[in-house]
């Protein structure tokens, strides 16, 4: 059987970039198998090394999650989806914000002029309005995504906005993150979006967390609202953000980005999957990279942002089709877009039959999603940018590999560094010579840490070292020969 196979932008890499290929089986097991014997560093990545499918990929068989199943049967000219994690809708009139709260609120003539546009649908009109104007929405996050989510919800009169986020603006956010201007670079986002939103909408009342959200506090930030957007840049906020979402029974509006492609979803809604549902585990660290590191198309969070915003008036209003138990998954650059199904899973430690995370303040999402060092493991070894700069100046006989992708050396490079990404290191050992110390660079050194794991696994023994923030750390450093290096 021939299947059509579809591989999300994070994983292209390791399939000489290639969006679709061609596999072949009679299930998706043997499917994918199939493209594990053609593409290896795909291979690698989508099974571990007990020949499992790794849990933080989603496989999708036409429009359907597989959830396991992998023995299922496919036909000649179905599809397979693989979506890893970068996290049916009901017309049902349950209503969000109760008849209650909705009659607690009134509009003045002002507001009525204001959000006459709103008025005039029919599926809005005043009370739909009136229960925006009673609602309360926590934005945790506050950059690509966060900002047209905070704009359009205080631009639609959501009554109460709750921001969080503890960063500072760069000039490096302004590209996408429309909250903030130039003016704002080194304010605090949070401070910067409450001007904004002030601005927009002075009628809305703005809750401003200003301490770091982890396991310890998450469940009184999030408690007395009615819907969480998701707007965050990791893996470990996601999953604290869901858990204590599905353990208060709030909904949480779920969003995240790559280069030119988004997903979005509800989860948790009337009783739906939870983001481990979805995603029962995060990929290894560094092994897919971030917006910040993959880069992102300026309008790509505006898009699933406003989508965001979106899912979240329908939760409130009560109305349409939500994307609870769906996720919607788009590419702009190629104008292609599915909604795919996702199904709660029984097994799920947060969500399912038996819990086995009740208290995520107990629950250590460091370990989870490997930001410990586990015990036994060698550690990797860091240079400095300043002394790498010095090595350099001298002389000195050392190897620089460069494992990122083509489009951000284009940016800032090393000339004289070798090229090799991350999935043909294993393949490639042999051009390097172990006698030498070999510095692996990438953007922020994250992805040069996975590339000494996958060499040492491979059996490479010679001395090998992390490049400490990455390219990122070099920035304000000048070499004097430094055209034959940068």
């Amino acid at each position: 059987m021939s299947v059509n196979v579809y591989i999300a932008a994070t994983l292209r890499g390791f399939a000489d970039r290639n969006n679709t290929i061609e596999g072949s089986g009679n299930s998706v097991l043997s499917v994918l198998e199939s493209v594990r014997d053609e593409y290896p560093e795909l291979g690698s990545v989508l099974f571990d090394e007990s020949g499992i499918i790794r849990d933080f990929i989603a496989v999708f068989h036409n429009d359907t999650e597989v959830l396991g199943d992998f023995s299922k049967t496919v036909k000649d000219g179905d599809t397979l989806t693989l979506i890893p994690a970068i996290a049916g809708g009901s017309g049902e009139k349950e209503y969000l914000i109760s008849d209650e709260r909705r009659k607690s609120v009134s509009l003045d003539d002002a507001e009525i002029d204001r959000y006459n546009r709103h008025l005039m649908l029919r599926d809005v009109g005043v009370k739909g309005q009136k229960r925006i104007k009673a609602s309360k929405v926590l934005i945790i996050g506050l950059g690509a995504l966060g900002s047209p989510v905070a704009e359009y919800l205080a631009a639609s009169g959501v009554g109460t906005i709750g921001i969080a986020d503890t960063s500072k603006v760069t000039t490096g956010d302004l590209h996408c993150q429309i909250l903030h201007s130039t003016r704002d670079v080194k304010r605090p986002k949070s401070a910067s979006a409450r001007d904004k939103i002030k601005q927009i909408n002075p009628l809305v009342k703005i809750n401003v967390i200003d301490e770091e959200i982890g396991p310890d506090n998450i469940l009184d930030v999030i408690s007395g609202y009615d819907v969480v957007a998701d707007c965050t840049d990791n893996y470990r906020s996601r999953y604290i953000i869901s858990d204590a979402c599905a353990a208060l029974g709030i909904p949480e509006v779920y969003a995240s980005i790559y280069q030119f492609e988004g997903q979005v979803s509800v989860l948790n809604g009337s009783s739906g999957p939870c983001l481990r549902c979805l995603y029962p585990a995060p990929p290894p660290g560094g092994l897919v990279p971030t917006c910040a590191e993959g880069g992102t198309l300026s309008p790509l969070s505006g898009v699933a942002g406003s989508l965001q915003a979106a899912e979240i008036l329908k939760l409130i209003i009560g109305g349409g089709q939500s994307l609870s138990g769906r996720i919607l998954y788009f590419d702009l650059w190629n104008n292609a877009g599915r909604v795919l199904r996702i199904r709660k899973r029984e097994t799920c430690p947060v969500c399912g039959s038996n819990r086995g995370i009740i208290d995520v303040s107990d629950y250590d999402y460091d370990e989870f999603c490997g930001l410990k060092e586990v015990e036994g493991e060698i550690p990797v070894n860091v240079i400095e940018a300043d002394e790498l700069a010095k090595r350099i100046e001298r002389g000195d006989d050392i190897t620089i590999v460069d494992v990122r992708e083509p489009h951000e050396r284009a940016i800032h490079r090393f000339n004289k560094a070798v090229v090799i990404p991350i999935g043909q290191l294993a393949r490639r050992q042999k051009e390097l010579d172990p006698t030498k110390d070999t510095v692996f660079i990438c953007r922020e050194g994250k992805r040069s840490i996975l590339a000494i794991n996958t060499l040492r696994e491979a059996g490479y023994t010679g001395p090998m070292y992390s490049l400490k923030g990455g390219i990122e750390a070099t920035k304000n450093i000048i070499f004097s020969n430094e055209g034959a290096w940068l």
